[in-house]
């Protein structure tokens, strides 16, 4: 906590304000990300090491684990598919254009930090490639 405390803090004093929610969000998934990339990496050590040296490794990735988990708890609850296919849909009626850019950014909009942008770029490529 006083990791994601710390990056806060810092960003708010970079931007000379008050973050907004979506800010707060996309710093709690920054945090989230380097946790996993961490993991990833520990694990990639672990197997390059000799069993007595991956103890240390192995807790440390338990850790980094339980650290990411924790972060996952401080985001707000995830749009369903659903729902984000109805935003989707709306958003390419409403702009009535097939641009990927265009349309992602829209959709980024209205969803704010309530969903997992690999998720919308799945949806959004979907339902371009079938319009056509």
């Amino acid at each position: 906590m006083r990791l994601l405390s710390s990056a806060l803090h810092n960003e708010e004093i970079a931007k000379q304000r008050d973050l907004t929610e979506e800010e707060e969000v996309a710093i709690i998934r920054r945090q989230i990300k380097q946790r996993q990339e961490a993991i990833e990496a520990l694990r990639f050590a672990q197997d390059k090491l000799t069993s007595s040296s991956s103890a240390d490794l192995v807790m440390r990735v338990e850790k980094e684990g339980q650290e990411a988990e924790i972060l996952k708890k401080l985001l707000p609850e995830q749009m369903g598919e659903a729902e984000l296919n109805e935003i989707v849909n709306n958003v390419v009626g409403e702009l009535g254009v097939s641009e990927f850019g265009r349309v992602m950014g829209e959709v980024m909009k209205r969803v704010g930090g309530k969903a997992d942008g690999k998720v919308v770029v799945e949806i959004v490529q979907k339902r371009l490639s079938t319009k056509h």
